[in-house]
């Protein structure tokens, strides 16, 4: 390429195969790219060229893709970096978008996932140049492991905790129950600036509205029946860290009202008192519900809402992620089995049985597959799990036809004569069942007028049948 292109791509990588084809893959007319094996050169000719987008791998020998990432930001706040790896961990997402990437790619797609990620990315740079420097939590933090998935939503979802952990920003996590909306919600408070003050859950729904208000806010002496001395809520407790309101779409309108003022104003009162208290607390709430049908219903506050909807990260059902379910099956497995002790042996599950995990819905989405692993263990006789093992639920089909039970003991050959009834009649409309089909159908069925229902004809025409 010539000296005259407006951008430039500079590609960081131990391979020089993966160099020489990123070369070949991103050279456009006005962008030159340059590759460098070496991560040092590579930050040298960083700091004299400023090149407007680095892609990098993760792992670089003796320098790791953070550290990189972090030293290019340090000189230049507005650095844009992408960084790709063979298949991203969890805590080297999260650990990336906190510390101000522009991506984080796993190779195997990058065929099909660079180019336009690079175009957005080399868009973005021109805009970023002269943003002010995003302020970075001092010490890393370990993930919360309980996040687990390589699907392209959950990947979304650990790179939107790495953004939205830098502010103080209120985030909605939607999704439905089972999800894991409360984990997410402890990996934003773990990577926060506020991580080491106190993370408090409460779930609105599971607290009798009476003693909600109680609960957060905390109550005076005597202001209501059964308060003996004051109380400290929730809001006093985890001042200075983060308070998580689960369900919050099951939270009555009077206690809105006073989160709507803690959101305000960062004050409120306890129950029953005068007395104005200052809090520093960041809100994130959850819900499984439609907001936003709550409002028009005037079940939710509408300032509310848009109070706490200032970020928003849905959680697909585990059924739209189904090639995180192996995934999350062997890491339940790992965690289930260390609880049982040092000498335990490590439980696999057979391929059938992976298969049989990934064919179910999971109505109770990631709770329920814990708790079903967890149900397997305790009643497998071996370290091998197999379908049989493993107690899915099973719901009937709505539209399967309902049929009278079996009677226990009758021979096979009764089904084999109403099968054969079935069809001939089927065939020839003016079939005249003998009599010992005919008997084997009321055998069957239980009853005359059953039979006749069973064969689709009228109990007189069946009553005929039999008499002939």
């Amino acid at each position: 390429m010539s000296d005259t292109s407006e951008q430039t791509i500079l590609v960081i990588d131990l391979d020089p195969d993966f160099l020489e084809w990123a070369s070949k893959h991103l050279s456009v007319p006005g962008v030159t790219v340059v590759t460098e094996s070496n991560p040092a050169l590579a930050v040298t000719y960083y700091m004299e060229n400023k090149p407007d987008l680095v892609i990098s791998e993760y792992a670089l020998g003796n320098v790791s893709g953070i550290d990189l990432l972090r030293g290019l930001r340090q000189q230049e706040p507005n650095a844009m970096v992408i960084l790709t790896t063979g298949f991203p961990s969890t805590k080297a997402v999260i650990e990336s978008m906190k510390l101000g990437a522009y991506d984080f790619l796993g190779k195997q797609g990058l065929v099909y996932d660079l180019r336009p990620v690079v175009e957005n990315a080399l868009k973005a740079s021109e805009e970023m140049k002269n943003t002010s420097p995003v302020k970075e939590a001092q010490e890393r933090l370990d993930p919360d492991e309980t996040i687990i998935g390589n699907s392209p939503a959950m990947q979304d979802v650990f790179k939107m905790i790495g953004r939205v952990s830098r502010s103080d920003a209120p985030v909605m996590i939607t999704g439905e129950s089972g999800c894991g909306k409360e984990v997410v919600a402890g990996a934003i408070h773990k990577f926060s600036p506020r991580s080491r003050a106190e993370f408090v859950a409460i779930n609105c729904a599971a607290i009798p509205e009476n003693l909600l208000e109680s609960e957060l806010f905390g109550h005076e002496k005597g202001s209501f029946s059964g308060a003996s001395q004051r109380r400290a809520g929730r809001f006093e407790q985890c001042d200075g860290g983060t308070l998580f309101l689960d369900e919050i779409g099951d939270m009555p309108l009077q206690v809105q009202s006073k989160i709507l003022r803690v959101l305000q104003e960062g004050e409120f009162s306890r129950v029953g008192g005068n007395e104005t208290i200052k809090t520093d607390v960041r809100i994130l709430a959850a819900t499984n519900k439609d907001l936003e049908d709550e409002v028009e219903s005037g079940g939710f506050r509408e300032d509310l809402f848009y109070r706490l909807n200032v970020v928003r990260i849905h959680l697909p059902p585990l059924r739209h992620r189904r090639e995180d379910i192996p995934l999350l099956a062997e890491f339940f497995l790992k965690r289930l089995t260390s609880k049982r002790g040092k000498g335990a042996r490590p439980v696999r599950l057979s391929p059938d049985a992976v298969d049989s995990l990934g064919n179910y819905d999971w109505p109770g989405n990631v709770r329920e597959l814990e708790n079903t692993l967890q149900r397997a263990l305790a009643l497998a006789n071996s370290d091998v799990l197999l379908p049989k093992d493993i107690p899915l639920g099973r719901v009937p089909s709505r539209s399967a036809p309902h049929s009278r039970s079996d009677t226990p003991g009758k021979s096979s050959k009764v089904d084999e004569a109403i099968q054969l009834i079935l069809k001939t009649m089927s065939e020839d409309k003016a079939f005249s069942a003998d009599k010992a089909l005919s008997e084997a159908a009321v055998k069957k069925a239980g009853s005359v007028g059953e039979a006749a229902k069973l064969l689709g004809i009228t109990e007189a025409a069946f009553k005929k049948r039999l008499a002939s």
